[in-house]
């Protein structure tokens, strides 16, 4: 099945623009197989730049979207938000980190731009193999088992205890307290380790 993939390259005002040539990256993801759409823009994270995204899932009715741009730490969820609100299933994008990982440290510009198209194509052919996820719930059992009684794993139970969970702790050795256990006296108190 043919993929209809759009493609966004972020200018970050002048985070991304000022090493990269978006305008070069953007012509040459238009090359790029299964890419009906790729644009370059100041900053696509705004909320005009989520509405080209949005029109054009819509409008060329795009299965995938590539966003080269920042960190997906900081804006994923914000374009799988739009995704979600265009109709499209929010597990087909795809984040090219082309601010940290190119413009902030490459400062040669056509090298900096070779390597953020090796990015985006990167991308694009990912995304072009992705399928729709579904986000479940499920329950989960709010009991702990710790393993190993020794002073970290005492410590770990107590705390998981007094916050009110119901806690399993398991030691291979006939007594608990590890190899603090063994020892005579403890610094700085000399106070009986036992």
């Amino acid at each position: 099945m043919e993929r209809r993939i759009g493609v966004y390259v972020c200018h970050c005002g002048a985070n991304i623009a000022g090493t990269i040539d978006v305008e070069q990256v953007a012509e040459f993801a238009r090359g790029l197989e299964g890419v009906v759409v790729a644009r370059d823009y100041k900053f696509v994270c705004s909320d005009p730049g989520q509405d080209v995204v949005a029109n054009d899932i819509k409008e060329q009715k795009l299965d995938r979207v590539v966003i080269a741009s920042c960190s997906p730490r900081l804006h994923e969820l914000t374009f799988r938000r739009t995704m979600v609100a265009a109709g499209l299933n929010q597990y087909l994008l795809e984040m090219a980190n082309i601010r940290e990982q190119v413009a902030w440290v490459t400062v040669d510009r056509e090298l900096a731009t070779l390597k953020a198209k090796a990015l985006v194509n990167a991308a694009v052919k990912k995304v072009s193999h992705d399928q729709p996820l579904e986000t479940k719930e499920v329950s989960v059992n709010p009991n702990t088992l710790v393993v190993g009684a020794g002073i970290a794993g005492i410590q770990a139970a107590l705390e998981i205890a007094n916050s009110g969970n119901l806690v399993y702790l398991v030691e291979r050795e006939p007594s608990i307290g590890g190899h603090m256990a063994q020892l005579d006296k403890t610094f700085p108190t000399l106070d009986c380790s036992a």
